[in-house]
């Protein structure tokens, strides 16, 4: 028995006790009766509170949430919030979009943070476009064509995804056309990096290898090798690789090469241009890029 319903039944044989007892002609007050019987006062004028009712949840806004979490299965509560004020126009309340979330069960569970020891951190965020970028290899399920490797080029202030490559085998040519493909869309040309533009990555054998460290030095950049055994260093683009496989490849289940390439080109232009970001105020990546760059900066 929980406490509200022992509280509730004490309450109760107090109270028909005192009765009883003014029923038979004895004037026996409360709180002799409560002493008596070792049970305290407030117990006896105790009232167990009405079961709380959850509130009523306006269908059409839980029909605009729904419409949202279904077409992205691994937003939370801030960016469904965002999609649906920012990308559809509506004007609700985050608390509310909460509340339906919570009460449908449609919230996303939360990794525990660990407290391991960390070296020194070295922050990978960048204060302007074209000063940083990030890169990084991940492995990508292509059904028939096994195991493939996708490399992707970040910017780190923006965010905006700037080339990618998927192949067969993650070799040091994967990752230069990664490279030239990111080059050619913010510069227009493979030699247009300004100078001082680095290339942060970590210090895997690919972009350790004679051939890849002398085309990013042929074209301009400066590579920057994060510590070992911290990705933390390498945390955007890190981070940009864990979204890529919860809204893309998770979701997805690539019959080959040919279909998983598709597949992941239209994210990558929805992540660009449609995806609201958490750490650039709801904005997309490229709305970031447009607004941080003068225009006469701004490449084709």
């Amino acid at each position: 028995m929980n406490r509200s319903g022992w509280l509730s039944r004490c309450a109760r044989f107090v109270v028909a006790m005192h009765n009883q007892l003014i029923a038979e002609g004895s004037q026996v007050p409360v709180s002799v009766l409560c002493r008596l019987l070792g049970v305290a006062r407030s117990t006896t004028y105790y009232q167990p509170h009405a079961r709380h009712l959850e509130p009523h949840c306006d269908p059409v806004c839980v029909e605009a949430v729904r419409a949202v979490i279904q077409a992205h299965p691994t937003y939370g509560v801030r960016m469904t919030h965002a999609r649906l004020t920012k990308g559809l126009g509506m004007v609700v309340n985050r608390k509310k979009v909460h509340r339906i979330m919570r009460l449908h069960r449609w919230t996303c569970r939360q990794r525990r943070i660990g407290r391991t020891p960390r070296v020194e951190h070295r922050k990978s965020i960048a204060p302007a476009p074209n000063q940083r970028w990030a890169t990084d290899i991940a492995s990508v399920d292509c059904g028939q064509d096994g195991w493939c490797a996708f490399v992707p080029v970040i910017d780190c202030c923006s965010r905006e995804v700037l080339g990618w490559e998927l192949a067969h085998t993650a070799r040091a040519k994967t990752a230069e056309r990664a490279l030239e493909e990111a080059l050619l869309q913010r510069f227009g040309t493979t030699r247009g990096a300004p100078a001082g533009l680095t290339l942060r990555h970590d210090n895997g054998l690919v972009f350790g290898s004679r051939a890849y460290r002398a085309l990013v030095r042929d074209y301009g950049l400066k590579q920057e090798y994060i510590a070992p055994y911290t990705p933390e260093q390498n945390g955007l683009c890190e981070r940009f690789i864990r979204t890529f496989k919860e809204e893309c490849t998770w979701q997805h289940r690539f019959d080959n090469f040919a279909a998983a390439k598709a597949i992941i080109a239209r994210y990558i232009k929805h992540y660009n241009t449609q995806r609201t970001h958490s750490a650039l105020k709801y904005n997309t990546p490229r709305h970031t890029y447009l607004t941080l760059c003068p225009p006469h900066q701004q490449a084709a």
